[in-house]
């Protein structure tokens, strides 16, 4: 009486070569040999030995759930997974094999091969010499390498294009806004109808500095000065160079008198304080005029300025270093 049909073993050595993702099954559903990548998906677990249908979930065909259905569909597409984790997806075919009462599965990954390389450390020695998983998984890789590399660079961009737009709108010289931004923010509020208060500040004296201390000391004092007025502003006010040594300052929500007039004398007190430049003082001091959003019906940006400049010249009539509030009868 004779026993079972065994399996050359040169037969296995083939099938490791030309597919080493695959399956050996006798008629009962227990694996005899598996590929060495499929056992690699398993490391420390010995495959052989166990049945297909215990170490695999079969997803489709549906219909198929048992062994001797699974052997009757040689040729239908399988999907399948492990049934333990990690659950690598796969896909498969069943054929029978050189020898009676057996059959090869043969699996590979499909789609999921870039998180099974992932998953399970494998490299191209994993894969048949012809298999094109690999220059699918290459293509992947390259793909993957292109899209970092166009993000980083959109990245990139867009930080340069941020960093271009907050230098058109930024004075070199101070670091504060320039006249640009400070249109585009008196512009917003009136659209918006909020309420501000807007100054118009000239710096006094300074056109001496200029003359007596050199340009390069009339900048140091623009910055200095410039510095001084954030000290005193909320972080929400907007401080901008519109000219030479002309300001204007945006105070969005605030209109009250009072703390409008406090907040001037204070500017006016820090900005007449002596500025030191190469061991030599130099000295300027500041005239303001104020108009309030709270004053027009319906304003617009070329009203409020032109109103906000007769009040700073009514400043500097008043004897400089003053500051007023615009009024109609100023015009008069």
């Amino acid at each position: 009486m004779t026993g079972p049909v065994q399996t050359p073993p040169d037969l296995y050595h083939v099938l490791d070569q030309l597919c080493p993702m695959h399956a050996v099954l006798d008629a009962t559903g227990h694996i005899l040999h598996v590929g060495p990548t499929l056992q690699k998906l398993r490391p420390g677990t010995p495959l052989p030995g166990q049945r297909f249908l215990e170490v695999f979930e079969l997803h489709r065909p549906r219909s198929v759930t048992t062994m001797a259905q699974l052997l009757a569909i040689g040729g239908v597409k399988l999907h399948l997974a492990f049934r333990t984790t990690p659950r690598t997806a796969l896909k498969g075919c069943v054929t029978k094999g050189p020898v009676p009462e057996q059959v090869i599965v043969t699996l590979g990954f499909g789609m999921s091969i870039h998180e099974a390389v992932a998953t399970h450390a494998l490299t191209s020695a994993d894969f048949a010499v012809t298999d094109l998983a690999v220059e699918m998984l290459y293509l992947v890789e390259a793909k993957s390498a292109a899209m970092e590399a166009s993000r980083t660079l959109n990245l990139r961009l867009q930080s340069a294009m941020m960093a271009a737009k907050e230098q058109s709108l930024t004075d070199t010289l101070t670091g504060l806004k320039n006249r640009r931004a400070m249109d585009n923010a008196l512009w917003r509020l009136i659209e918006n109808r909020d309420r501000f208060a807007l100054m118009h500040l000239d710096l006094d004296f300074f056109k001496a500095v200029n003359d007596t201390r050199g340009h390069a000391a009339g900048d140091h004092v623009l910055q200095h000065v410039s510095a001084q007025m954030l000290q005193e502003v909320r972080q929400t006010d907007i401080v901008a160079r519109v000219g030479g040594d002309e300001f204007v300052l945006l105070f969005p929500g605030l209109t009250d008198h009072a703390t409008l007039d406090d907040l001037a004398r204070r500017i006016i007190a820090r900005l007449e304080q002596p500025v030191i430049f190469e061991g030599k003082s130099c000295h300027v001091s500041a005239s303001i005029g104020t108009v309030l959003s709270s004053d027009y019906a319906n304003p617009t940006p070329d009203r409020v300025l032109a109103d906000a400049d007769v009040a700073l010249y009514a400043s500097k009539h008043a004897g400089r270093a003053c500051h007023r509030f615009y009024t109609p009868d100023l015009r008069s």
